[in-house]
């Protein structure tokens, strides 16, 4: 998943600052300097935005990452509900091109979810999120099904893209419109694997 690099550590007196902004998390999350690791990268289709990651060993789950996009200084947790973005897309604005497109469906599938998780765009077994600890079975269903998410071209203002959707535990083949404001509408949806033993586990509140 392109957000698995770039990544680029807060340190220091921007650590501590930071930290002081958002602890504790939700009311639910504390952090601190000596253990809460901050990280940040910029993302192709805000020119001003970056993306935070911040991550505690302390947190239950273990693998819960905290993600905020910051916008001049203004802080916008990525809490798995759509209004966080759309107030940044609104406002950064968001710029999406023939070449970010698939970029921005990838973050914003991953960051908007439903009540079983992120819609996770499967690409390849190497995705982060793509369960490693498979039943031969299962693992060739999965092999067989994900391969890279395409962008067909553009049906007026709107670019149309496929993509393999893993969700819950079930895989599917969708159909997107993504609008140059940044809103995404999944057109079409065709279950390919349902019933799978194992599904996306990655946290983000």
């Amino acid at each position: 998943m392109y957000m698995d690099n770039n990544w680029n550590p807060v340190q220091g007196e921007e650590l501590t600052g930071f930290l002081d902004q958002i602890n504790p998390i939700g009311d639910k999350y504390n952090v601190s300097p000596t253990t809460t690791r901050v990280e940040w990268r910029s993302l192709p289709f805000y020119d001003q935005v970056a993306l935070i990651r911040v991550k505690d060993p302390a947190w239950t789950p273990k693998n819960l990452f905290i993600y905020y996009l910051t916008d001049q200084g203004n802080l916008f947790w990525l809490n798995g509900t759509s209004p966080p973005i759309h107030e940044v897309n609104a406002k950064a604005p968001v710029k999406i091109t023939d070449e970010n497109v698939l970029d921005y469906l990838r973050f914003f599938c991953f960051f908007v979810r439903g009540e079983e998780g992120p819609f996770l765009i499967a690409e390849s077994m190497e995705d982060t999120y793509v369960p490693k600890q498979l039943d031969d079975k299962t693992r060739m269903v999965i092999e067989g099904t994900v391969r890279e998410a395409s962008c067909e071209g553009k049906d007026g203002e709107n670019w149309m893209c496929d993509a393999v959707v893993y969700y819950s535990n079930a895989l599917f083949i969708a159909n997107f419109a993504v609008q140059p404001s940044g809103m995404i509408e999944m057109l079409d949806d065709e279950p390919i694997a349902a019933d799978l033993p194992i599904k996306i586990d990655a946290p983000v509140s």
